[in-house]
């Protein structure tokens, strides 16, 4: 993305003063006290302890595996999926450790269930943070989790069932004697950190409903994270180690993205592509599917953030707006649940398959993702958009 945006703004694509307006402070920001709070709980033991304390309270392995599903998804969900990808695989490990399966049973069902979990919360993954923020739609935590939190939960617990059957995964006792016990690093920056979530999520929460009220409300949603992570940069006991342990690798990904797909945008070469399958406007049930399909396809070739930031202006063109709720939600379902098909779909994927080749010495290939990839795939889809209809067919 550095070199592509470096092209671009060279070649004269963009001119190099119109670059504090092609890049979404909103979104930067957004990321950036998310990133921070995320990592004052992972520094302070906070996500390690849940997961250990999760864990422990198992005695068979079928129901860990469900479980385990429905905690890596609501931990994605909350805390932003990149950064479960980089905790997860030792969690992971242990798991499959502990209940006595093939590892790569574990780190498959945790790569999809970071994806899946990532799909009910604007606040799930970026490609979520730019629909919610750059769509118009009103009250998107409201809204997301209206439409997507209960197909998420299904499939989460169908995901589970999918990769059990596919390793044979039976249930058999467990040897508790293998659990890591993580314990709380720092008790005032857990807590901190725990608050600081709480408050994000509660905000945002809040904020929609003032919005649903008529009520005044903060339009930038983007700089409640940041401001709440301020905060507490103040009363935490090591403020540059939060910093540090911010993923500033993705945050110069976001601001070199936001140049690259704004050149690629008016340049016009991926338009005639798009306009093959959503030529216009169309109607709700053909409109979901043609989303759907570009979703899925064209996360494969650009990822799945990069398609959505780009995917956004083309529909913005095409005249859908803030008020086309189901279309965004659709879009914010397919180019996440993209990342289910393939290792290339997601960058989690990469960061989940990094983490296993150089600390484990495991690693899962393309193709054998991409077997199993299709089926979860699919059920995944199979159960979004009926779910999708039905809420608009409800609220209609």
């Amino acid at each position: 993305m550095a070199m592509t945006s470096f092209i671009i703004v060279v070649s004269g694509i963009i001119p190099i003063d119109e670059l504090g307006s092609v890049i979404d402070l909103n979104v930067i920001l957004f990321l950036v006290g998310m990133f921070s709070l995320v990592s004052l709980a992972e520094s302070s033991g906070l996500l390690g302890a849940i997961a250990s304390k999760f864990i422990s309270r198992f005695r068979s392995v079928s129901p860990l595996i469900y479980a385990s599903s429905i905690l890596f998804g609501f931990l994605s969900a909350m805390a932003v999926n990149d950064t479960i990808a980089l905790m997860g695989p030792p969690i992971a490990f242990s798991i499959a450790r502990t209940a006595g399966i093939h590892p790569e049973a574990m780190f498959l069902l945790l790569a999809f269930s970071i994806t899946i979990g990532s799909v009910m919360t604007p606040i799930g993954n970026p490609q979520n943070v730019l629909i919610a923020i750059q769509s118009g739609m009103s009250a998107p935590f409201i809204q997301f989790m209206k439409y997507l939190a209960i197909p998420t939960l299904v499939n989460l617990l169908l995901t589970a069932y999918i990769v059990k059957k596919i390793y044979g995964i039976g249930s058999s006792g467990l040897e508790l004697s293998a659990v890591p016990r993580e314990e709380i690093i720092d008790r005032r920056d857990a807590i901190l950190a725990g608050a600081g979530l709480v408050a994000v999520i509660t905000s945002l929460v809040i904020n929609d409903a003032l919005e649903l009220a008529g009520l005044p409300h903060i339009k930038e949603r983007g700089f409640i994270p940041f401001i709440i992570a301020a905060g507490i940069y103040m009363l935490s006991s090591n403020p540059r180690r939060t910093l540090a342990g911010v993923d500033w690798g993705t945050i110069v990904f976001f601001i070199t993205m936001f140049i690259t797909m704004e050149g690629i945008w008016r340049s016009g070469i991926l338009l005639p592509l798009l306009s093959i399958v959503l030529p216009e406007k169309l109607g709700e049930i053909q409109g979901i599917l043609s989303i759907s399909l570009l979703s899925l396809a064209l996360s494969q070739i650009l990822s799945n953030v990069p398609f959505t930031k780009l995917f956004i202006q083309y529909m913005h063109q095409l005249g859908y707006s803030g008020a086309d709720t189901s279309s965004w939600i659709v879009l914010a379902m397919a180019s996440t649940i993209a990342g289910n098909l393939t290792l290339l779909g997601a960058a989690s994927n990469m960061i989940i398959l990094e983490a296993l080749e150089t600390r484990m010495g495991v690693t899962i290939s393309f193709i054998r993702f991409a077997k199993i990839g299709c089926i979860v795939t699919a059920t995944n889809i199979a159960i979004y958009i009926p779910f999708i209809l039905a809420i608009n067919a409800l609220h209609g």
